[in-house]
């Protein structure tokens, strides 16, 4: 069923999406930094239903490259059009926000850029070697775009050892032309497989990616996915409830009760993923430095 294409569901979110609101200390901090540094979250630009909790509990994912994308997705809230010039001051802005926050574990993603010759590939590595200038012991997630298919981007980022490279595919193969216009499964798949394949026999860094339901896939289309993307040797999976940020986003088809998450959860952990996180609320920086804790512990002796 096309993304769109069948009856969306209307009226209220079910009862386990409602969201308890947190606005802590470390919530405000955020805030307050956020703005003082001119930084930009995509908590706040995806308008990420776990805000509240991961704020308050002192943890963002830091979006850079600014906060306008180059592509416009059906299901994503950020801003689309014309981007800004890079900020040359970003590294050094979202390394003062990491140390300030004594993270252990840092998510840095982006916008696309498809106005840079690289896709914003340098500015990526100088984000990672400028936090690990300031907190040496930080470890650096990447949650990065498709780079065009571009192998090169790869040889930018990679030797910089971040300890997670992640890139979302987002749906099954049959809703991208709605879901991800601009875009193809197969160029993310072949990402995915560029990054293992660069990493040789290293154990770092592992291999992630995340998915959506309730945009109109099927489940034999979830487990077909499940299945090419083991194969292509991703390591982390996280599953996720798709929600409609706006009226003028894609409409949610269907909204999944927990009880499926569990069973998408046990059915990808057959495929023999070493993590899968899956439930109405994931995303795919939710819980983040557990899912490397989970992996490593599946990798040990």
């Amino acid at each position: 069923m096309p993304a769109g294409g069948g009856a969306p569901v209307i009226g209220p979110k079910p009862p386990w999406l409602r969201i308890r609101l947190r606005t802590g200390e470390g919530y405000g901090e955020i805030r307050r930094m956020r703005r003082g540094l001119g930084l930009h979250t995509v908590c706040e630009e995806a308008r990420c239903p776990n805000i509240f909790e991961c704020w308050s509990d002192r943890t963002a994912t830091f979006m850079i490259l600014g906060d306008t994308c180059t592509r416009r997705c059906g299901f994503c809230a950020v801003a689309t059009g014309r981007p800004r010039p890079v900020d040359p001051l970003e590294p050094d802005h979202v390394a003062e926000a990491v140390a300030r926050l004594g993270l252990d574990h840092a998510v840095i993603t982006s916008v696309d850029r498809d106005d840079l010759p690289d896709g914003g590939a340098a500015h990526f590595a100088a984000v990672i070697r400028a936090v690990r200038r300031r907190s040496p012991g930080c470890d650096v997630e990447i949650l990065t775009p498709d780079f065009r298919g571009v192998e090169d981007p790869l040889a930018v980022i990679l030797p910089e050892g971040p300890v997670v490279f992640s890139h979302n595919v987002e749906t099954v193969p049959s809703l991208y032309a709605h879901v991800r216009p601009g875009s193809t499964f197969d160029r993310s798949v072949d990402l995915l497989r560029l990054a293992i394949r660069r990493r040789g026999a290293l154990p770092r860094p592992l291999v992630k990616t995340g998915l959506m339901v309730g945009l109109g896939e099927e489940r034999v289309e979830l487990r077909e996915t499940f299945a090419v993307l083991a194969s292509a040797g991703v390591e982390i999976l996280t599953i996720g409830q798709y929600l409609r940020p706006t009226a003028e986003h894609l409409p949610v088809q269907r909204y999944c009760p927990p009880g499926e998450f569990d069973e998408l959860r046990a059915e990808a952990q057959g495929y023999g993923f070493r993590h899968v996180e899956s439930g109405p609320l994931v995303r795919s920086s939710y819980h983040a430095r557990g899912h490397v804790r989970e992996a490593a512990h599946l990798n040990s002796p």
